[in-house]
Protein backbone atom coordinates (compact mmCIF):
# COMPACT_ATOMS: atom_id res chain seq x y z
CA UNK A 1 0.00 0.00 0.00
CA UNK A 2 1.64 3.50 -0.71
CA UNK A 3 2.18 5.84 1.55
CA UNK A 4 -0.28 8.57 0.56
CA UNK A 5 -2.95 5.47 1.12
CA UNK A 6 -1.61 4.72 4.60
CA UNK A 7 -1.63 8.18 5.91
CA UNK A 8 -5.50 8.71 4.78
CA UNK A 9 -6.36 5.63 6.19
CA UNK A 10 -4.26 6.94 9.55
CA UNK A 11 -6.23 9.94 9.57
CA UNK A 12 -3.34 12.29 8.64
CA UNK A 13 -4.25 12.24 5.63
CA UNK A 14 -7.84 14.64 6.44
CA UNK A 15 -6.39 16.61 8.99
CA UNK A 16 -3.46 17.47 6.50
CA UNK A 17 -5.89 18.42 4.02
CA UNK A 18 -8.07 20.50 6.11
CA UNK A 19 -4.93 22.30 6.88
CA UNK A 20 -3.57 22.92 3.44
CA UNK A 21 -7.48 24.31 2.75
CA UNK A 22 -7.26 26.27 6.27
CA UNK A 23 -3.89 27.94 4.94
CA UNK A 24 -5.14 28.80 1.50
CA UNK A 25 -8.21 30.05 2.07
CA UNK A 26 -6.65 32.70 4.70
CA UNK A 27 -4.27 34.13 2.66
CA UNK A 28 -7.35 33.82 -0.23
CA UNK A 29 -9.05 35.83 2.62
CA UNK A 30 -6.53 38.49 3.50
CA UNK A 31 -6.36 39.04 -0.31
CA UNK A 32 -10.08 39.92 -0.19
CA UNK A 33 -9.93 42.07 2.50
CA UNK A 34 -7.13 43.90 1.17
CA UNK A 35 -8.51 44.39 -2.12
CA UNK A 36 -12.20 45.50 -1.04
CA UNK A 37 -10.52 48.80 0.63
CA UNK A 38 -10.02 50.25 -3.23
CA UNK A 39 -11.90 47.92 -5.74
CA UNK A 40 -14.94 49.93 -5.82
CA UNK A 41 -13.25 53.37 -5.92
CA UNK A 42 -9.70 53.50 -6.86
CA UNK A 43 -9.69 50.61 -8.97
CA UNK A 44 -13.24 51.93 -10.92
CA UNK A 45 -11.18 54.55 -11.97
CA UNK A 46 -8.31 53.13 -13.71
CA UNK A 47 -8.37 52.51 -17.83
CA UNK A 48 -8.67 48.61 -18.12
CA UNK A 49 -8.07 46.71 -21.50
CA UNK A 50 -11.29 45.57 -23.49
CA UNK A 51 -10.43 42.00 -22.54
CA UNK A 52 -10.96 43.19 -18.58
CA UNK A 53 -12.99 39.97 -17.25
CA UNK A 54 -15.99 41.33 -15.19
CA UNK A 55 -15.43 42.07 -11.78
CA UNK A 56 -17.96 39.79 -10.24
CA UNK A 57 -15.72 36.55 -12.14
CA UNK A 58 -12.21 37.33 -10.07
CA UNK A 59 -13.76 35.96 -6.11
CA UNK A 60 -15.10 32.37 -7.77
CA UNK A 61 -11.74 32.25 -9.97
CA UNK A 62 -9.69 33.01 -7.29
CA UNK A 63 -11.77 31.26 -5.08
CA UNK A 64 -11.53 27.60 -6.94
CA UNK A 65 -7.70 28.58 -7.56
CA UNK A 66 -7.16 28.82 -3.80
CA UNK A 67 -9.09 25.39 -3.49
CA UNK A 68 -6.98 23.50 -6.26
CA UNK A 69 -3.71 24.96 -4.69
CA UNK A 70 -4.18 23.63 -1.25
CA UNK A 71 -5.53 19.97 -2.89
CA UNK A 72 -1.99 20.48 -4.91
CA UNK A 73 0.00 21.28 -1.70
CA UNK A 74 -1.53 18.18 0.47
CA UNK A 75 -1.38 15.67 -2.12
CA UNK A 76 2.10 16.62 -2.39
CA UNK A 77 2.61 16.62 1.57
CA UNK A 78 1.36 13.36 1.45
CA UNK A 79 4.02 11.57 -0.67
CA UNK A 80 6.87 10.13 1.18
CA UNK A 81 9.87 12.39 2.13
CA UNK A 82 12.14 13.38 -0.94
CA UNK A 83 13.66 17.06 -2.08
CA UNK A 84 11.10 17.51 -4.61
CA UNK A 85 8.33 17.39 -2.17
CA UNK A 86 10.31 19.65 0.32
CA UNK A 87 11.34 21.69 -2.06
CA UNK A 88 7.87 22.17 -3.53
CA UNK A 89 6.20 22.67 -0.24
CA UNK A 90 8.09 25.45 0.72
CA UNK A 91 7.94 27.21 -2.33
CA UNK A 92 3.99 26.35 -2.10
CA UNK A 93 4.36 28.66 1.26
CA UNK A 94 6.73 31.33 -0.76
CA UNK A 95 4.60 32.03 -3.72
CA UNK A 96 1.66 32.03 -1.16
CA UNK A 97 3.36 34.89 0.23
CA UNK A 98 3.63 36.63 -3.07
CA UNK A 99 0.45 36.31 -3.76
CA UNK A 100 -0.88 38.43 -0.65
CA UNK A 101 1.92 40.78 -1.57
CA UNK A 102 0.56 41.10 -5.28
CA UNK A 103 -3.10 41.95 -3.68
CA UNK A 104 -0.99 44.37 -1.22
CA UNK A 105 0.71 46.30 -3.59
CA UNK A 106 -2.02 46.44 -6.31
CA UNK A 107 -4.67 47.47 -4.36
CA UNK A 108 -3.53 48.05 -0.87
CA UNK A 109 -0.68 50.55 -1.82
CA UNK A 110 -2.49 51.12 -5.23
CA UNK A 111 1.26 50.33 -7.39
CA UNK A 112 0.36 48.34 -10.15
CA UNK A 113 3.89 49.23 -11.41
CA UNK A 114 5.50 47.53 -8.27
CA UNK A 115 2.86 44.70 -8.78
CA UNK A 116 3.85 44.22 -12.32
CA UNK A 117 7.13 43.54 -11.09
CA UNK A 118 5.75 41.25 -8.17
CA UNK A 119 3.67 39.37 -10.10
CA UNK A 120 6.91 38.35 -12.23
CA UNK A 121 8.34 36.87 -9.68
CA UNK A 122 5.03 35.01 -8.17
CA UNK A 123 4.59 33.61 -12.12
CA UNK A 124 8.56 32.05 -11.48
CA UNK A 125 7.87 30.87 -8.55
CA UNK A 126 4.48 29.73 -9.60
CA UNK A 127 6.34 27.71 -12.04
CA UNK A 128 8.95 26.21 -9.67
CA UNK A 129 6.33 24.83 -7.50
CA UNK A 130 4.42 23.29 -10.21
CA UNK A 131 7.51 21.58 -11.34
CA UNK A 132 8.64 20.15 -8.61
CA UNK A 133 4.53 19.27 -7.65
CA UNK A 134 4.70 17.40 -11.10
CA UNK A 135 7.86 15.55 -9.78
CA UNK A 136 6.28 14.61 -6.28
CA UNK A 137 2.76 13.80 -7.99
CA UNK A 138 1.71 14.70 -10.96
CA UNK A 139 -2.23 15.16 -10.49
CA UNK A 140 -0.62 17.47 -7.85
CA UNK A 141 1.54 19.31 -11.26
CA UNK A 142 -1.65 19.12 -13.06
CA UNK A 143 -3.66 20.93 -10.27
CA UNK A 144 -0.94 23.78 -10.88
CA UNK A 145 -1.64 24.59 -14.35
CA UNK A 146 -4.79 26.80 -13.53
CA UNK A 147 -3.22 28.89 -11.42
CA UNK A 148 -0.29 29.31 -13.53
CA UNK A 149 -2.90 30.21 -16.44
CA UNK A 150 -4.73 32.49 -14.69
CA UNK A 151 -2.03 34.59 -12.99
CA UNK A 152 -0.52 34.96 -16.34
CA UNK A 153 -3.59 35.98 -17.76
CA UNK A 154 -3.45 38.91 -14.48
CA UNK A 155 -0.08 39.54 -14.94
CA UNK A 156 -1.16 40.56 -19.01
CA UNK A 157 -4.28 42.37 -17.19
CA UNK A 158 -1.92 44.19 -14.58
CA UNK A 159 0.55 45.29 -17.51
CA UNK A 160 -1.98 46.45 -19.76
CA UNK A 161 -3.40 48.57 -17.02
CA UNK A 162 -0.06 50.20 -16.27
CA UNK A 163 0.25 50.90 -19.78
CA UNK A 164 -2.87 52.97 -20.19
CA UNK A 165 -2.63 54.32 -16.50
Amino acid sequence: MSAAALSWRSGRGLAGLALFLALSLLVSGLGGLITSTTVDGWYQTLAKPPFNPPDWLFAPVWTTLFVLMAVAAWRVWLQPPSPDRQWGLRLYGLQLAFNLGWSFLFFGLMAPAAALIEIVWLLALIAATGWLFTRADRVAGLLFVPYLAWVAFAALLNGWIVWLN
